[in-house]
């Protein structure tokens, strides 16, 4: 496992897959990248370098916990990209990692290539999704077995009742389908979760929406958004408003995915991210 030196001093963990021109892999979360895995085969294609963010997976627990601030994560970016050599890098970022990845862009545009977003977080810029739209998108799952208990669980959610038992009940929500695999999958999740990570990231002063929105309009270099038909967590329709912002940027819509595209239709996935990929890197 290669690992490098932040600018603080904090070592911090990587793990490479796969050859061709490399994508640097930002986990959401925060947690560590585990559970990207090889984001559905992508590095039969391309050479995934999976950064796993300062206090999660292999990396160390920094001396200053304020580190974990999304802000302050741009300079692990920037670390590791120095520790790769590359003058520019193709940036691929899914969830609440798509924040630091918008971060980062907007502090260093020039060393980005290429922007792939996977079902995007949207605090850093700025953008609401509301209860209402949450509802909506969950009611395209009705016909599922699960479904009365899991939208019982998002209308208290929605209505500020919110408990753990009621955010594990709406996990079947997050997957195209919660079959054994998803299952599985989210509960490998949720024990990676390190809460005292999640909390910091998003501490009073990680984001400033107007300034990064004011970034990425001026940000030309390709950009997909990925989205997830039935993701309540980046629903399509907030997913076009994301891609609206950049002047060079594609939207793709994944029938029937939620939350990991890339486990619920990897065909699907991988056609759309290889040939944006492809056309990106063209000479």
């Amino acid at each position: 496992m290669p690992t490098f030196s932040a600018h603080d001093g904090t070592t911090l963990a990587y793990h490479v897959f796969g050859d061709g021109p490399p994508v640097v892999c930002l986990p959401g979360g925060p947690m560590d990248s585990a559970y990207l895995g090889d984001l559905g085969g992508l590095s039969a294609h391309r050479q995934l370098i999976r950064l796993d963010l300062r206090g999660t997976g292999q990396s160390a627990i920094p001396q200053d916990s304020t580190s974990y601030r999304c802000d302050r994560l741009v300079d692990d970016v920037e670390a590791l990209r120095e520790h790769l050599g590359l003058d520019q890098m193709g940036l691929l970022a899914h969830s609440a990692g798509a924040n630091l990845a918008a971060l980062y862009v907007s502090h260093y545009p020039e060393r980005v290539s290429n922007l792939t977003l996977i079902t995007p977080s949207v605090r850093a810029i700025g953008f609401t999704i509301t209860g209402d739209l949450r509802l909506e998108t969950a009611q395209l799952r009705r016909d599922e077995p699960w479904f009365g208990k899991a939208f019982g669980a998002l209308e208290a959610i929605v209505a500020g009742k919110t408990t753990a038992d009621r955010w594990k009940a709406i996990a079947p929500f997050s997957y195209g389908r919660w079959d054994e695999a998803a299952q599985a999958h989210w509960i490998a999740g949720d024990e990676r979760t390190n809460m005292e990570v999640v909390a910091a990231f998003g501490a009073e002063g990680a984001f400033d929406p107007a300034t990064t929105r004011t970034a990425l309009v001026q940000f030309t270099p390709p950009v997909l958004v990925l989205a997830g038909e039935a993701d309540l967590g980046a629903p399509p329709c907030t997913m076009a408003e994301v891609a609206d912002l950049f002047p060079n940027a594609e939207l793709v819509i994944q029938p029937g995915s939620g939350h990991y595209p890339w486990l619920d239709d990897a065909d699907r996935f991988i056609a759309a991210t290889t040939a944006f990929l492809e056309q990106a890197t063209a000479p």
